[in-house]
């Protein structure tokens, strides 16, 4: 059986290679191109979540495909105006993923232009790729998935809350860190205080001290995990559990409404 390590050194070793081979995949590329051919149509907030294809292709694209039913959340996300501390929903929230989907369809900023932007353009189609990739690699082991998953997104944690924030940050962490699955269910605070103890988040900024823990967890995940067993697919899209509302709702103290 290849280890975790191996099958995430392969892939990412040529990830170039990797990922031109995923877009011109049948499937894929057909909804790239309609992606491509369609974005520029799509001038508005009520555009763009009116058109499911183009809209569930973005939420796919930022790794939130398992919130694409919650569209007035998501409206909230990219039209909600900001409270009394000039602070909008999306600034309140610790998971990257919408900060940088908020980033890619800013029409609160650049109106009609926002699709005419690389960042709506170019940027989800590169991140659709992507997410693809990591995806086939988890039917055949979850934890390269993970890894992959974690190097592309480590660059993107600011706190212990924004690992805790992500099923799949928090579960990486907690195998690296040897700490038991019981610990998810203790008070986030107490969780926070125990990351922030164990992990130097900072370090994830030098390539090799990051490339050090991604390798720690591999081999921790492969101690704990059958590689071959079925994929652990709720720690990612795809399932209706692999984004904890509840969990938003406690590190935010936010009411989502609007579904």
């Amino acid at each position: 059986m290849t280890s975790t390590y191996l099958n995430y050194k392969l892939i990412s070793r040529d990830i170039t290679k990797n990922l031109s081979e995923k877009a011109s995949e049948k499937a894929n590329s057909r909804e790239i191109k309609y992606y491509s051919d369609h974005i520029s149509e799509i001038k508005s907030v009520d555009d763009f979540i009116g058109n499911a294809r183009i809209f569930n292709f973005a939420m796919q694209a930022f790794g939130l495909d398992d919130m694409a039913y919650a569209k007035g959340f998501m409206r909230k996300i990219l039209a909600g105006p900001p409270d009394a501390n000039g602070m909008r929903l999306v600034d309140r929230i610790q998971d990257a993923r919408f900060r940088e989907f908020a980033n890619a369809f800013d029409f609160q900023t650049h109106g009609a232009n926002t699709t005419q932007r690389a960042e709506a353009r170019q940027a989800p189609i590169d991140s659709y790729v992507r997410q693809k990739l990591e995806s086939d690699a988890g039917q055949q082991d979850e934890g390269t998935r993970l890894a992959l998953y974690f190097k592309r997104q480590a660059g993107t944690i600011r706190s212990a809350f924004g690992i805790l924030a992500d099923k799949a940050l928090a579960e990486v962490v907690r195998t690296a860190l040897g700490l038991p699955p019981e610990m998810a269910m203790s008070n986030l605070d107490a969780q926070a205080a125990l990351i922030n103890r164990k992990l130097d988040i900072a370090s994830f900024k030098d390539t090799e001290k990051l490339d050090k823990f991604i390798k720690r967890f591999t081999i921790m995940w492969d101690q704990k995990n059958d590689t071959a067993s079925t994929p652990t697919l709720s720690l990612f899209g795809g399932s209706d559990s692999g984004f904890d509302t509840g969990l938003l709702l406690k590190l935010q103290s936010i009411r989502l409404g609007g579904h």
